[in-house]
């Protein structure tokens, strides 16, 4: 298992961002697939028509989101925290994604990059 974090710096405010991530018809607008997602904690999510699923564990609107992603029977769970901090009138993203199985290192550590933040900082631009 190994475990992922990196900072990325979107320019727009963390409110923007927050929306952005957990709305899913933003989410829908700037990954341009279909996206399930509640701000219910204990709600199941899946992102990309599907490519990413797991459960919802907890909000703090403009600030933090905490997800389990789903790997097949990982034990313990894949967890990601997104911790949005203001940076002027943009925001520093911080992501952290724990015990990602060995597999599927490379290709969650060069998606979170390509797929995920590089179409979001786009789609503020």
């Amino acid at each position: 298992m190994k475990d992922f974090k990196k900072y990325y710096h979107i320019p727009a405010s963390p409110d923007m961002v927050y929306t952005a991530l957990t709305n899913p018809v933003t989410l829908e607008l700037w990954t341009g697939e279909p996206a399930e997602m509640t701000e219910e904690p204990g709600s199941d999510f899946s992102l990309f028509d599907g490519s990413i699923n797991g459960r919802n564990l907890s909000f703090e609107p403009g600030k933090k989101i905490v997800q389990q992603w789903y790997f097949g029977n990982v034990e313990p769970p894949s967890i990601v925290t997104i911790l949005l901090h203001p940076e002027g009138g943009n925001t520093s993203v911080e992501l952290s994604h724990t015990n990602i199985p060995d597999t599927e290192y490379e290709s969650i550590s060069t998606g979170w990059t390509k797929y995920f933040f590089q179409p979001l900082m786009a789609f503020y631009k």
